[in-house]
């Protein structure tokens, strides 16, 4: 059966944008109602450790993480539901969000905090070694890869940075290029070529990531020129080739940039829609980590409070 339910903030995805945004909600007695999407926990929920979250001195296991952060939010009287935002109507208000297609809840506030996605390449041993060597974030993952050799596929701006950070903790760093010139920038370039343990791969794909049960060993690559092919010995293959930003649902509602990232106001999380707050990834294309994603959560709550605080002032008078 349809219903319909009336919410003062409600929260749009999980992962620690959402939940932090949740806790902070929940502790200013407004009742958030949070729905956790497709993947609850969000992207941390794929990730084994995580030893860069300040408070875990031994590291944390990505998912133990998120049940830490749901278990937290419940404490303070977050409502948690497993189901997905089909669609949303931000045209009128109060706000309309739309769950599993079927169930319609009315909210005074909202808080979008769907994530962005990884993009992959799209051979199956990206999956079959996920976690076991294949990584698509070296600020998380590249300590793990201290003294080894590894690979980079990508020709943008994060290929350049995430080869440059890597090649400060690992022996040599084989960046794979698919044509003969790169997208990034003329300074980030400037900064691959000038390291000497950068080897780069101009003309070349990823045709297979090679392993066995202790995780990646190696990549074979294919110069698209000349037809040949090379296997290199890696212990770690890191995809940079772009994030997508969650917002397929937000189009013709709120405003993005060309990537497709939520736009907020600098300084804020307030979006152009009035008592819409968009926090973590899918508003941030420069640092996406969960700190950063914490601290939006934190933001768009304390913003959300603020709005509708000002909507009961406005009642009153």
């Amino acid at each position: 059966m349809e219903k319909q339910e009336n919410v003062k903030v409600l929260i749009i995805g999980s992962g620690p944008a959402g939940y932090t945004a949740a806790i902070y909600a929940a502790r200013a007695g407004l009742y958030p109602v949070l729905f956790t999407g497709g993947q609850p926990g969000g992207q941390l929920t794929i990730t084994n450790d995580v030893e860069n979250f300040p408070g875990y001195p031994d590291g944390v296991n990505g998912p133990q993480m998120m049940m830490d952060l749901q278990k937290q939010a419940e404490r303070f009287g977050t409502k948690v539901i497993y189901g997905l935002v089909t669609a949303v109507d931000f045209s009128t208000y109060p706000l309309k969000v739309t769950v599993d297609e079927k169930d319609t809840y009315i909210a005074e506030s909202v808080v979008v905090s769907t994530g962005a996605t990884a993009k992959y390449l799209g051979i199956p041993s990206e999956e079959t070694y996920a976690n076991k060597g294949v990584s698509a974030c070296a600020v998380c993952d590249g300590y793990f890869y201290r003294g080894q050799d590894v690979a980079v596929v990508g020709a943008g701006d994060s290929a350049a940075e995430e080869s440059t950070y890597l090649s400060k903790l690992c022996t040599k760093v084989h960046l794979i290029v698919r044509r003969d010139e790169m997208r990034a920038s003329k300074i980030m370039q400037q900064r691959v070529l000038n390291t000497p343990n950068i080897e780069i791969h101009w003309n070349t794909e990823t045709e297979e990531i090679v392993g066995d049960e202790s995780g990646v060993t190696g990549v074979r690559i294919l110069n698209n020129k000349t037809g040949a092919k090379k296997l290199i010995p890696v212990k770690g293959f890191f995809l940079a080739i772009g994030h997508k930003p969650n917002t397929d649902i937000f189009e013709g509602q709120l405003d993005k940039d060309e990537a497709g990232y939520v736009k907020v106001i600098p300084g804020s999380t307030k979006t152009n829609v009035e008592g819409v707050f968009a926090v973590g990834d899918v508003a941030d294309k420069v640092y996406r980590q969960a700190i950063t994603a914490a601290g939006t959560g934190c933001m768009g709550a304390l913003d959300a409070e603020k709005f509708l605080a000002a909507k009961e002032m406005e009642v009153v008078h």
